[in-house]
């Protein structure tokens, strides 16, 4: 399996449905749908809007700690099938707070599977606490004032929800709070709103990391500047297709992307929603496009360039990718059918 960074996952968006009927029930949380199939077949959508709205109605089962750590330690061990090395995963405590739930309880539980499935699987993992943008400035504000006490347990902040009409400029004070805490700083940009809403991100947040950015493509100059910084972007592509970003993955600009030498990797998103985790986000694009071990070796390079770890881990996970392309060129030398 090919060694890989996810630097785009939102917890909440791995809640399969089999683990939202059993959370319900524990908890006694009333649903309007508690069959899993039926489930799964409400899972589509016409844009992110119409994601949001089923995704956060379906928050609601996360009550106490105990379904937090369920939530994030069903994830590492699917992580780990995934060939996951390294996991920078959003969570969205305004959502939880708005629920009645205390952030103990979903730090508590996020954090203790972090931990746990770093014995267990070898991932190396930290949160990042998103902002819920069209919650507005004061409110990101307050809640990251809110975890401070809990800085030890997230290492970055991240800009998410409904894009438009919620432009970077207006989190610049809340993003100079989180760089001041040490906090590494990235943000949602380039999904629904244009190249503007990236160069916003760069320039009034000052990110790392762009997440999403696949509408820079539109834009010939901002393309030149995020090869140039060699600033990361974590696309999504299954998401893209299901929240109609793209028509079709036919028509998804990662090809592209990868040809202008842009640090593009590859991630899930909302898994349980959008038709895989970021193996099977791999394994589309390598059919779709014909990618070849070459490639998807360098979009695993990108995601660990593009991570947050130490510099030593990073060699360490680099080399595993080296020694994956070695070990499948001597297997298509040998004649062999690599896997």
């Amino acid at each position: 399996m090919l060694p890989v960074a996810e630097l785009h996952i939102h917890i909440e968006g791995t809640l399969e449905p089999e683990l939202l009927v059993k959370l319900a029930a524990r908890n006694g949380t009333w649903m309007p749908v508690l069959d899993v199939e039926e489930l799964r077949a409400q899972y589509t959508f016409d844009s992110l809007q119409s994601f949001l709205d089923l995704h956060y109605g379906n928050l609601r089962v996360l009550k106490i700690e105990q379904d937090f750590y369920d939530l994030a330690s069903t994830y590492m061990t699917r992580a780990a099938a995934a060939g996951v090395r390294r996991a920078e995963i959003f969570f969205d405590p305004q959502t939880h707070l708005a629920n009645g739930v205390p952030l103990e309880e979903v730090f508590g539980g996020l954090t203790a599977a972090l931990t746990e499935g770093a014995k267990e699987h070898g991932i190396s993992a930290d949160l990042i606490l998103c902002f819920l943008r069209d919650l507005g400035p004061e409110a990101a504000d307050a809640v990251l004032r809110a975890s401070l006490p809990f800085r030890d347990s997230f290492i970055g902040v991240g800009l998410d929800s409904t894009e438009l009409g919620h432009p970077p400029a207006l989190f610049a004070g809340v993003y100079q709070m989180a760089a001041a805490e040490g906090l590494r700083l990235v943000a949602h940009a380039g999904e629904e709103g244009g190249p503007d809403y990236v160069r916003g991100a760069l320039d009034q947040l000052h990110v790392e990391r762009v997440d999403h950015g696949v509408r820079s493509m539109e834009d010939p100059e901002l393309v030149a500047r995020l090869r140039d910084e060699q600033v990361a972007l974590t696309v999504c592509p299954l998401s893209n297709v299901a929240l109609r970003v793209v028509p079709a993955l036919s028509e998804h600009m990662l090809p592209g992307m990868l040809d202008a030498g842009l640090l593009a990797t590859v991630n899930s998103d909302d898994p349980a929603y959008f038709g895989g985790y970021v193996d099977d986000n791999m394994a589309a694009v390598q059919r779709e496009f014909g990618f070849g071990d070459e490639q998807l070796a360098r979009l695993a390079r990108n995601s660990f360039d593009a991570c947050f770890a130490p510099e030593a881990d990073k060699q360490r996970w680099q080399a595993e990718v080296d020694s994956w392309l070695a070990a499948r060129a001597a297997r298509a030398a040998a004649g062999i059918q690599a896997s």
